[in-house]
């Protein structure tokens, strides 16, 4: 029998080393999803890795940075990667960090807008304060993504926005009224905004021709949705009850009417915490003149104790005829509700929800209040598949009275079925 020859050593060494064979792409990411740390001792291996994450235009800086939360130690370890780096830096995230020198953060924002930055996230910390971002971050053009937390902002008196973004976040940020509307005026592409806690906003004023998405969480109640045509999905929460402060503007009667004008595509909202309070402030219509014809999820905080909430979700629901699945995150007090919706109305027994096939309905107590809106839903959806119902509290015997109740209810669907969640 004839031995094969003997391999070469370069071609043992070939075999041995495919992963610095594979394309580059390939390699890219394999370094970009270890540890940064981990990426930069990878030169070391040989003459084909010594400028491989030197070139990594995607960096990121997270917990595995440093475990021992030192602020100089994290510092080190990204100027050290911004002075070895090679070429364009498109994306820079910080996800985790220690607190931080302003001046670090200064320097390496500086360093970044002289290299056709695409993607911006920083996480940051600053003992005490919250960072005011140098103004060489408002000259980054080419920046798409933009995340910002804990940070204060005030761009330059000739900054004309970012003409390039399209999906904006904003969490614990300081910034005036002028600022942020300026902002979003000066972004024509922007498409995504999302804003969390922000500080300094007197209202909420939104003008955005091409935004679709839109998240807001905050204090202040006084929204004004203005060109917004395009807003497919929405998520608005107050944290603080305000409604009593918020009366309807001049030369209008309804809060709901102002908020759902500018609405006309809208497919997916989200009503959380105190808004819906703000949304029944003025008379309320028995529909919106215009129905939401692409609605098809809507999700509510909705006290049982306010007629007018309730009130106001039905006039939604009369206008929602794409309507598929609902969800209701009961929020109630201890108390009587003062008035009784009649269902059996002429305006409610027009409300046939005929595309209604799931509903969850979560923490109720089984006020009458309650059960009278369940039983509507019930004899209103002719296609309901499942509604899901989880109590408020873990009573044995009020859970069997709630389940025996809503097992005698009429249901127009022959398919609904009727599932209990432990609390």
């Amino acid at each position: 029998m004839e031995r094969e020859p003997p391999k070469s050593r370069s071609k043992v060494s070939m075999e041995l080393d495919r992963i610095s064979n594979l394309p580059s792409e390939v390699i890219n990411k394999i370094l970009y999803h270890l540890p940064i740390k981990e990426a930069v001792r990878t030169s070391v291996l040989s003459s084909k890795w010594r400028n491989k994450s030197a070139m990594l235009s995607h960096l990121l800086f997270d917990d595995r940075c440093t475990s021992d939360q030192n602020p100089t130690t994290f510092a080190g370890i990204v100027d050290h990667v911004l002075l070895g780096h090679i070429g364009p830096i498109y994306r820079f995230r910080i996800t985790h960090s220690p607190p931080l020198v302003g001046g670090d953060i200064d320097r390496w924002i500086l360093h970044l807008s002289r290299n056709s930055i695409k993607e911006l996230l920083l996480n940051i910390k600053c003992s005490g304060h919250r960072y005011k971002m140098p103004s060489c971050l408002f000259s980054c053009q080419d920046l798409i993504y933009l995340v910002l937390f804990n940070c204060l902002l005030q761009p330059p008196p000739k900054f004309q926005g970012f003409r390039s973004l399209k999906n904006c976040r904003l969490g614990n940020v300081t910034l005036d009224q002028d600022v942020l509307e300026n902002l979003i005026v000066c972004c024509p592409l922007l498409e995504r905004l999302t804003l969390w806690h922000c500080d300094g906003l007197t209202h909420f004023k939104i003008d955005a021709p091409n935004l679709k998405f839109l998240h807001f969480k905050g204090m202040r109640g006084d929204v004004s949705l203005v060109n917004t045509l395009k807003l497919a999905e929405v998520h608005i929460s107050l944290i603080v009850n305000v409604a009593n402060d918020q009366r309807p503007t001049a030369g209008s009667c309804s809060n709901l009417l102002n908020f759902f004008v500018h609405l006309p595509h809208i497919r997916c909202l989200h009503v959380t915490d105190y808004f819906s309070k703000y949304l029944a402030v003025g008379v309320l219509p028995g529909n919106l003149p215009q129905p939401c014809l692409y609605l098809n999820f809507f999700s509510i905080h909705l006290s049982f104790n306010d007629l007018k909430e309730i009130l106001t979700v039905l006039c939604l629901l009369r206008s929602f005829p794409a309507l598929q699945e609902l969800e209701i995150w009961a929020q109630n007090e201890y108390k009587a509700v003062v008035g009784e919706v009649n269902y059996g109305s002429d305006d409610n027994q027009n409300c046939q929800l005929t595309k209604l096939r799931i509903v969850k309905i979560t923490d109720i107590f089984g006020l009458k209040a309650e059960l009278d809106f369940i039983r509507f839903l019930l004899s209103s959806s002719p296609v309901l598949e499942k509604m899901t119902v989880k109590p408020a509290a873990a009573n044995n015997f009020e859970v069997k009275m709630l389940l025996q109740k809503l097992l005698q209810f009429k249901r127009v669907s022959a398919n609904a079925e009727i599932f209990y969640l432990d609390p």
